[in-house]
C-alpha cells in the first residue's frame, strides 16, 4: 500500500483540470453536501481539499487491487470519456466498457461468457478461412455480426470471470453497472458529481463527471495506479 502514495495529486491540477465544477446547484443531491465548498453562478463548486483526499484513497484501492492480480473493470460510456476509456484499458490491460453497459454483465456472467466465446470462435474461423466457401452476403453478413458484436463485447473479450473491481466515470449513467456490482458484492470505485449518491459505490470520488479535459485528467491517474501496482512504469 505504501507504493500506492507515491501518486501525488495536487489542488492547482485538479483545478486546471475543471474537477471543481458540478451541476446547477438546483439539481443537487444534499447528500453531496459534504463535498461541497460552495456555489458560483448557481453552480455548486466542490472542495478540492476533499476532492483530492477521495481520489488518493480511491488510486490507493486501484494500486492495491492492481498489486494483487484483481482484475479492474473499466466503465466510461459517456462520449466524454469512452475514447479515453478504451486507451487507458487497453494500455493497461484491464477489461473495459466503453459504448454501453450490457446488463447482466457481471449478474449473468456466464450467459455473458457465451456471447464472448461465440464472437472468439467467429473471428477464428474468419482468421483461419472457414467463412471463404460462403457466398459473398453470407460473408458480409458474418463480417457486420462480428463487428456489432465487437461493439458490445470487445473490451470484456478476455473476461474469464466476473471482475473484482468496478472503475465507474459516471455513477448516474452508468447505474445499471453500479447495480450489478453492489449485487455482487464487487467494490466500486466511481465519479460522483454533485447531482449523485456517493452512497452507491465503495470510494466516491467527488469531481466533475462532465468535463472532457477533467475525466482524462482521472483516467490518465487510474492507469499510473494499475500499473503502478503491476509494478510497470
Amino acid at each position: 500500500m505504501a507504493s500506492a502514495k507515491k501518486i501525488d495529486v495536487t489542488l492547482e491540477e485538479l483545478m486546471e483540470a475543471g474537477a471543481h465544477f458540478g451541476h446547477q446547484s438546483k439539481r443537487w443531491n444534499p447528500l453531496m453536501k459534504p463535498y461541497i465548498y460552495g456555489e458560483k453562478d448557481g453552480v455548486h463548486i466542490f472542495d478540492l481539499a476533499k476532492t483530492r483526499e477521495a481520489l488518493l484513497e480511491a488510486l490507493e484501492e486501484i494500486t492495491k487491487a492492481a498489486k494483487e492480480s484483481k482484475v479492474i473493470l473499466l466503465v466510461g460510456t459517456k462520449k466524454q470519456a469512452s475514447d479515453k476509456t478504451k486507451e487507458i484499458a487497453e494500455a493497461t490491460g484491464m477489461p473495459y466498457v466503453a459504448e454501453r453497459w450490457l446488463g447482466g454483465t457481471i449478474t449473468n456472467f456466464e450467459q455473458m461468457a457465451k456471447s464472448i466465446k461465440r464472437l472468439e470462435e467467429m473471428k477464428k474461423k474468419t482468421a483461419d478461412g472457414e467463412y471463404k466457401d460462403l457466398t459473398k452476403m453470407e460473408r458480409l453478413m458474418k463480417a457486420r455480426e462480428i463487428t456489432k458484436m465487437e461493439r458490445k463485447f470487445g473490451g470484456i473479450a478476455k473476461l474469464t470471470k466476473a471482475p473484482d473491481m468496478l472503475v465507474v466515470i459516471d455513477i448516474k449513467k452508468d447505474k445499471g453497472a453500479v447495480r450489478e456490482a453492489r449485487v455482487a458484492g464487487i467494490p466500486v470505485v466511481g465519479i460522483a458529481d454533485t447531482n449523485a449518491d456517493p452512497r452507491s459505490v465503495d470510494f466516491p470520488v467527488p469531481m466533475n463527471d462532465d468535463a472532457t479535459k477533467a475525466l482524462e485528467f482521472f483516467l490518465e491517474l487510474v492507469g499510473k495506479a494499475v500499473k503502478m501496482g503491476k509494478g510497470k512504469k
